[in-house]
């Protein structure tokens, strides 16, 4: 469903620039300017996949942390995604699941909290409509491991 804009005019507006592609880097202007790499060769670099992977991790956060406040609770919480890369039929396509902790607050709490903040989080709601995202209440992070590109 499309925003109506004179209804809910935007409150911030930035650009995020890349203008030579993978092998090169992505910029605001005037302001974060990161080195960009392919994901599956050796070289430094950050890619999309790590930029998706923090938009969805700061955002929720942000978005758990505004509802601990207004619960007057401590802001515990904490949101590791895991993003992963697979080819598909035309293609290349991601896997996120955004792993959330909440110590010191009660599993069903808990598992409120993070049904609010996922429908509240803009970088939540923007990817909701994908069977490849997910976004789970965990006791402990899964240990990541890189794929063996051999």
């Amino acid at each position: 469903m499309a925003i109506d804009r004179e209804k809910f005019p935007p409150l911030y507006r930035t650009v995020a620039n890349n203008d030579d592609g993978l092998e090169s880097h992505s910029y605001v202007p005037g302001g974060l300017d990161v080195l960009t790499s392919d994901p599956l060769e050796d070289a430094p670099g950050a890619n999309p996949e790590q930029f998706i992977g923090l938009a969805l991790s700061t955002c929720l956060n942000a978005t758990l942390a505004a509802i601990e406040k207004k619960r007057d609770l401590p802001h515990t919480s904490q949101v590791h995604t895991i993003v992963e890369m697979a080819r598909d039929r035309r293609g290349l396509q991601f896997y996120l699941t955004a792993e959330v902790k909440l110590p010191g607050v009660d599993a069903e709490t808990a598992a409120a909290m993070v049904d609010l903040a996922e429908r509240r989080c803009p970088v939540a709601k923007l990817l909701s409509g994908s069977d490849n995202v997910q976004v789970k209440l965990v006791q402990e992070f899964t240990p990541v491991t890189p794929v063996d590109a051999g």
